[in-house]
């Protein structure tokens, strides 16, 4: 099976359906973290050029103004009496036109990944299929995350150790939350391996 994983330097979920023995392959304007198949393009310009070659793509579209967390910052200075803010109203509208666009793609089989979008990022994105925690998946820690699914089933949780964090700080469990830094949205948004290994094992 040829696979796509869009929007992705950190090789993760395309290591886990190279060892299925899938033809899989990244593509981000970034370089790979991991050696492999990569595409250093932009995602738009390499469906273009590879049209009717994917059997399965999962995309991982930049949240940054879609996401619930920042919808506050819509408006000036974070608060909705100051105005809206236009500059991230257009900033949103882009976000979602580029996530929609990925959605469209023609490709038969789609996955999108994102944060719990703000309402009027999610009027625009569509219904999500499914939510899903890190915890399901062998990794003790919070980050949930939405699934918006064509003709693909609700991936399954493969381990659930959510009984494990209750004896855990904060920090610990939270991680992601916490997490600082200048490559903060950057290391925010690779996939868990246990998640990466359900969506290779279910639907490779």
């Amino acid at each position: 099976m040829r696979v796509l994983i869009g929007c992705e330097f950190s090789g993760v979920v395309r290591d886990e359906f190279a060892k299925k023995g899938h033809d899989a392959w990244s593509c981000d304007i970034l370089p790979t973290e991991s050696e492999g198949n990569h595409y250093q393009m932009d995602i738009f310009d390499l469906l273009e050029k590879t049209s009717g070659d994917w059997d399965l793509a999962i995309f991982h579209p930049t949240c940054q103004f879609l996401a619930n967390s920042g919808c506050k910052w819509l408006y000036n200075s974070g608060k909705k009496e100051n105005g809206r803010d236009e500059q991230r109203w257009e900033n949103m509208y882009a976000g979602a036109d580029f996530f929609i666009r990925l959605k469209n793609a023609d490709i038969p089989k789609i996955c999108l990944e994102n944060p719990i979008p703000h309402c009027y990022a999610s009027n625009l994105m569509g219904k999500y299929s499914q939510t899903i925690q890190p915890w399901q998946f062998g990794h003790p820690e919070n980050k949930r995350t939405c699934l918006w699914l064509k003709n693909l089933p609700l991936l399954k949780e493969t381990e659930n150790v959510k009984s494990v964090m209750k004896d855990m700080p904060k920090k610990d469990t939270d991680r992601i939350h916490y997490m600082g830094g200048k490559d903060r949205g950057k290391n925010r948004s690779v996939t868990f391996r246990g998640v990466a290994k359900a969506m290779a094992n279910q639907w490779g």
